[in-house]
């Protein structure tokens, strides 16, 4: 940890406004300003979700805290909608335009969706500088060298505006090392918190590479988890203040599976009274985990299978076949633990046969509902882009921060006309 030189006056805003599939608070900054507090610094968190008029908010916040340094997070560029795609970035950038006028201090963008599109971004909003990846070590950084005036060259995974990036990202490996912001960082009325869903994350990092997946350019590819106990700790203090319900936001809960069954031993022995949910990974699924899993309090899964076809499963990466989606499906259904399913159509090995093989196959599984989407939003270095490329859909200099798709030629508008009906029929599936 940097020894301060002199306390800093930090404003850090959350531009998230949407909600898309439910609200969330901005755990992730929260992290951020929980490091910076723990440093010294005097923090300001705003969270713009609740706000009724954001520029305003954001401009007040500037005015009263005279902060030294105004971070701004970015959740989501875009909705991943097809049909009707709903561009978010304008209101970071009208974030960014806010504290400008009323501060003169420097605006560092950060956030998942910021560490997508680290250039791109930072150009379009107009903002200082931007932290490519996790805040917390590298925005301490960075508040170290503002503060003594030194040259901002070669700090890690810092762009600067119209100079690139400045020095290679790290991630942290000790993810102990640094605190998880508790409710009195956050804040969320009283009155709201039985019914809220509290988004935890206890590991970052996935190494699956799924062909069409942001999340390397985000969180890397190294799984990092916090221990078991650490994650146990900071959720009591969650649970203390009226939080029930808990949504692990982790990208893969079950892996890596001795990790989940600990934790779900931890949260057992601690006595958390939580209901929670989670993502969960078709594959490597075991009966002594789903037995645990419910025992710690889980309600209700994400089951991200994307295909019932194993040519599908194939090409986008996946590590698990149609037989293993079936089997982790019927034991959370033994288990009474509901489960939501996902189908991601129109990608580059997608056949008219392919689709009425996934239809097919999630009408025969015990899901309690299935989302499904078509056209597969296409993110910079993966392997979509790549395929994309190849077939003349975008350019290899597109930067994409503008949402593109890929939907295969020859299933389009086919592909709508058929699952149109199917979502008709069904109250449970849902686009």
């Amino acid at each position: 940890m940097l020894k301060i030189v002199s306390p800093m006056r930090v404003l850090l805003i959350s531009a998230n406004t949407e909600t898309l599939n439910m609200p969330t608070l901005p755990m992730g900054l929260g992290c951020v300003a929980a490091a910076a507090h723990r440093a010294g610094h005097q923090v300001t968190l705003l969270d713009l979700m609740a706000a009724a008029d954001p520029d305003a908010a954001a401009t007040g916040a500037a005015k009263a805290a005279r902060p030294d340094v105004i971070g701004i997070s970015i959740r989501n560029i875009d909705d991943q909608n097809m049909a009707r795609p709903k561009f978010l970035l304008d209101r970071a950038k009208a974030t960014v335009a806010a504290c400008r006028k009323a501060s003169a201090a420097p605006i560092v963008l950060g956030g998942a969706g910021y560490s997508i599109y680290p250039e791109s971004a930072l150009a379009y909003t107009n903002a200082d500088m931007g932290i490519q990846g996790e805040g917390e070590a590298a925005f301490l950084a960075l508040l170290h060298r503002i503060d003594t005036s030194a040259d901002l060259s070669g700090l890690p995974g810092l762009y600067l505006k119209a100079k690139g990036l400045q020095g290679k990202r790290r991630f942290i490996r000790d993810l102990n090392a640094y605190p998880v912001p508790g409710p009195e960082l956050i804040s969320v009325p009283e009155a709201a918190r039985k019914n809220f869903w509290l988004p935890f994350q206890t590991r970052r990092g996935c190494g699956l590479k799924c062909s069409y997946c942001s999340t390397p350019a985000i969180e890397g590819g190294t799984v990092r988890p916090r221990s078991p106990k650490e994650a146990v700790k900071a959720l009591s203090c969650w649970a203390a203040a009226g939080f029930s319900n808990v949504y692990f936001v982790d990208n893969t809960f079950n892996l890596p599976p001795a990790y989940a069954e600990a934790l779900c031993k931890a949260i057992r022995t601690a006595g958390l009274k939580i209901t929670w949910r989670c993502i969960l990974y078709p594959g490597k699924v075991t009966p002594s985990l789903v037995e645990a899993m419910k025992a710690a309090g889980c309600t209700e899964v994400s089951l991200g299978f994307e295909s019932g076809s194993d040519t599908i499963l194939r090409w986008m990466n996946k590590r698990f076949e149609k037989e293993d989606i079936r089997k982790t499906s019927r034991l959370l259904s033994d288990a009474g633990i509901r489960q939501m399913g996902f189908l991601l159509l129109g990608g580059p090995a997608e056949t008219k046969e392919t689709v009425f093989e996934s239809l097919s196959f999630v009408d025969s599984l015990a899901l309690d509902a299935l989302k499904i989407t078509l056209g597969i939003r296409i993110y910079p270095n993966t392997a979509l882009a790549r395929q994309a490329v190849e077939e003349g859909m975008i350019t290899a200099d597109d930067d994409l921060l503008f949402p593109a798709f890929y939907l295969k030629k020859d299933l389009d508008p086919w592909l709508r006309e058929t699952v149109d009906p199917r979502v008709g029929e069904r109250h449970t599936w849902m686009y």
